[in-house]
């Protein structure tokens, strides 16, 4: 069994990480290094991965019988890895606007 506080922690730190490489990646694009922003977009999806499969062991630990408690803390850590994912898909929308706009 996995530490609440471990997982949680573990969350928000890549969630951040993954959410921090999209606006690198935005940055990038702006300034016409749109390799450079797809790099950072795929650095980001690993980071999103880790997240997201931490998230997925909490899930499946929890059952859907209430064993992990909700806490502020597992709340802003889902906040965390929703915004990260929401980053990633409008950057990589966003980047593709910025390459059709230099083609």
């Amino acid at each position: 069994m996995i530490e609440l506080e471990e997982a949680v922690m573990e969350i928000i730190v890549n969630a951040g990480q993954s959410r921090s490489l999209c606006f690198e990646a935005l940055h990038a694009a702006r300034q016409g290094g749109i390799d450079e922003a797809r790099s950072l977009l795929k650095e980001a999806d690993e980071f999103a991965r880790k997240a997201h499969h931490m998230q997925t062991k909490l899930i499946e630990q929890d059952a859907g019988e209430g064993r992990q408690p909700m806490t502020l803390i597992m709340v802003h850590a889902q906040d965390h890895l929703m915004t990260s994912l929401l980053a990633r898909e409008l950057s990589e929308e966003i980047i593709h606007l910025y390459q059709r706009q230099t083609s």
